[in-house]
């Protein structure tokens, strides 16, 4: 595994490498990159590369209009899609200021703070993600239509299935890109599929979620189709969750592994934790308009609750032996900034464990079609982008994490298009326009 600027430049001068791509991510889950060319690279590791922070939606005003981009090597890695010769690579950077000390609006070293803490706790935090997405067809000019790839449904195979093919070119993609894969299949809506790759560090898990995003799409288009990851690209049909997998291990040991059948008192505070910040933090884990109309069908949550096996939960324990024993939260979509989601997620669990929360007794109960005498004991989660801004707009925990000034940047702009889709005549027009062909 390469990890230092000389091993970097090394590899750069022995595979033909002739593009050289700097990646980050804005705070609202966009990827943004600026190529250099290889002789650029040295002074990239000692000075960074200069960009307009002013352009960047959320960073900077034009009165503070410079910031670096440091590549971190770590990170680097062979785009497969991009032709030949002269290879591209991509790095994922660190945001620093002039004075190169760390820009607090750099979502990517706010997960980095929380992994910290998490490791002085005696832990470490591992996340595994399933993304959905649905394939769409695309007309004579290139641009998405509405006509999905297919008409199957959860886990039809060929010639109900169309996506396969694709499925596997993006899996050997994302091999190649070293992303471990797990498995891969059609979902339930129609052209809906679902590519899970294996869990790790949280830091590297937020990198993966860009990669996948990037790569499904490039893959996709190479093929005459659109991927969408808008959660609900099509009213009526199964939306795209980002369902997030999570475990603790200590001292090597995955502690959401049951002893004699029991969780222990750590693992229940850390779920604990996260069920009672859920609802604060939802404005970040299901950040557009679009991401409310998936709640309470099609196996997305609507009540903060959690239950073994049981999908209708917000919190679900899966069946699973071993390394594979964690919890999963259903409510986020890939429209998320994955370094500020699992932020907030893991320091919610941390929360817990400090404070030796009690994990409320689970509902066994399918949620989607319970009597009101078992639903109404429960929280529900916030039901529209505006509620879900109220409610990270006046917590004191959101702001502990990723600080004032960033969460009011980011709800200023989330009001904003609050009052857009408000104002629109019509709300599946709004959810075209602003979003089908941006996610």
């Amino acid at each position: 595994m390469i990890t230092t600027a000389n091993e970097v430049i090394e590899f750069v001068k022995e595979n033909d490498v002739k593009f050289i791509r700097l990646a980050f991510c804005d705070p609202f889950g966009t990827q943004k990159n600026i190529s250099i060319m290889p002789g650029e690279l040295s002074s990239a590791f000692e000075n960074g590369v200069s960009f307009d922070a002013s352009a960047i939606k959320g960073f900077h005003d034009v009165t503070k209009s410079d910031l670096l981009l440091f590549p971190d090597p770590s990170t680097l890695t062979v785009l497969p899609w991009r032709p030949g010769p002269g290879r591209v690579v991509r790095f994922y950077c660190d945001i620093k200021n002039p004075d190169k000390t760390v820009f607090t609006h750099d979502s990517r070293n706010i997960l980095k703070r929380v992994v910290k803490r998490c490791a002085e706790m005696g832990y470490v935090c591992k996340i595994g993600a399933e993304c959905e997405f649905y394939l769409f067809k695309m007309d004579e000019n290139g641009e998405p239509t509405d006509k999905t790839l297919d008409y199957g449904g959860y886990l039809d195979i060929a010639p109900l299935d169309k996506g396969e093919n694709i499925r596997r070119e993006i899996c050997l993609c994302l091999q190649e890109m070293g992303l471990k894969l797990e498995t891969s299949h059609h979902e339930q809506g129609p052209g809906q599929n679902e590519i899970d790759f294996k869990f790790s560090d949280a830091l590297n898990s937020a990198d993966n979620i860009l990669t996948f995003k990037s790569a499904v799409k490039a893959i996709a288009a190479r093929n005459g189709l659109y991927a969408s990851f808008m959660p609900k690209p099509i009213a009526g049909q199964s939306g795209n969750g980002l369902h997030t997998n999570i475990s603790l291990s200590k001292n090597g040991f995955n502690i959401f592994n049951k002893k004699n059948g029991d969780h222990s008192k750590i693992v229940e505070s850390f779920i604990a934790g996260v069920l009672q910040k859920t609802p604060e933090i939802t404005l970040f884990l299901n950040p557009i308009t679009n991401s409310y109309e998936r709640f309470g069908k099609y196996e997305a949550p609507k009540y903060v609750s959690w239950s073994h096996q049981n999908r209708s939960q917000l919190v679900r324990i899966p069946a699973a032996n071993g390394e594979k024993v964690r919890m999963e939260l259903r409510s986020p979509d890939p429209t998320v900034n994955p370094y500020l989601a699992f932020a907030l997620i893991i320091s919610a669990g941390l929360d817990g464990i400090e404070k030796a929360l009690s994990l409320p007794p689970a509902v066994d109960a399918d949620l989607f079609n319970a009597d009101e005498s078992v639903t109404k004991k429960l929280s529900v989660l916030p039901d529209s982008l505006a509620q879900a801004i109220a409610l990270s707009e006046h917590s004191e925990f959101v702001k502990s994490i990723i600080g004032e000034e960033m969460l009011m940047k980011y709800i200023a702009f989330k009001k904003e298009e609050v009052q857009s889709f408000q104002n629109a005549e019509n709300k599946e027009n709004f959810y075209k326009e602003r979003y089908f062909k941006f996610i």
